[in-house]
């Protein structure tokens, strides 16, 4: 324990968390170094465009490893329609929206702990999702996400394919 206040408590993913999912979950995967060096860290498989059905698993997955997420900042031009914020698991989760066509999702837990996940497009092959989710957890991953699609075959596809 630290003298500058209340410790951090650092949840990481255990190693059995990557398990055969059942229809209607999130596919996640989460770097699981304390030292985060990579430039992401982790990747979400969502199975469509349409953020107010995918967006609470996603929540509800990273919430039960990570604690309360507060905040979630998506591509406005990678969704059929983004809300402003929606309830997941009793909790207002606020959402921002942002032109960027980074083809990621920002996920803030507490005041200032960020976490920026791969969005894998739902077009993607279960190959090609696969082999992107596991570069964008490497702990030394330097490549940007969208070159990790491009890289992997899988390419973004615009919203309503």
């Amino acid at each position: 324990m630290s003298d500058s206040g209340s410790p951090r408590v650092t949840r990481l993913l255990p190693d059995a968390v990557h398990k055969v999912v059942k229809p209607g979950t999130a596919v996640v995967r989460l770097e699981t170094t304390h030292d985060r060096r990579g430039v992401l860290d982790g990747a979400w498989w969502p199975r469509s465009r349409d953020i107010a059905s995918e967006l609470p698993a996603l929540i509800s997955a990273l919430t039960e490893y990570l604690g309360p997420v507060t905040r979630v900042g998506l591509d406005v031009g990678a969704w059929d329609a983004l809300p402003t914020r929606l309830l997941v698991d009793d909790r207002v989760v606020h959402i921002d929206s942002f032109p960027v066509g980074d083809d990621t999702v920002l996920v803030t837990r507490g005041d200032q702990d960020h976490f920026s996940l791969l969005v894998v497009p739902p077009h993607a092959t279960p190959e090609a999702a696969r082999a992107a989710m596991a570069e964008a957890v490497r702990s030394d991953n330097v490549t940007q996400a969208e070159q990790i699609l491009i890289d992997t075959g899988t390419g973004r596809a615009a919203p309503g394919v």
